[in-house]
């Protein structure tokens, strides 16, 4: 980690972004893809969160990310960069396959990682 300050414990940025996955999956429970899209709070919430998991994985040392290679750590940093400089454009299509078929599998990755650790 570079943060000049202490670095906070690597596994409150893992529980965080278990707590953001939460968050998108509680914000999109029920919704169709065009439901999701024509709500603005929901949608906005849910890009948020998303943002968060990413921050959070950059904030993590390359020794936690390498004892988990089933998470796609770089392509959670990309998700985040392509949300926060929208200036790229952000596909409603892209965000609800996120939705739909990565926060689950994510969240469980980032729950075994935890798991995984016994002296926390």
């Amino acid at each position: 980690m570079s943060d000049a300050a202490t670095p906070r414990e690597w596994h409150f940025y893992v529980e965080d972004m278990i707590a953001f996955c939460d968050k998108v999956l509680l914000y999109t429970r029920g919704l169709e893809r065009t439901t999701f899209a024509a709500d603005p709070m929901r949608y906005d919430a849910t890009l948020r969160n998303l943002e968060l998991i990413g921050e959070a994985a950059t904030r993590l040392p390359e020794t936690v990310r390498e004892s988990a290679p089933d998470v796609p750590w770089r392509l959670i940093v990309a998700v985040r960069n392509r949300l926060i400089h929208g200036y790229l454009g952000i596909d409603d299509d892209t965000v609800w396959s996120i939705v739909t078929d990565d926060v689950v599998p994510l969240r469980a990755a980032l729950a075994r990682l935890l798991a995984a650790q016994p002296n926390r």
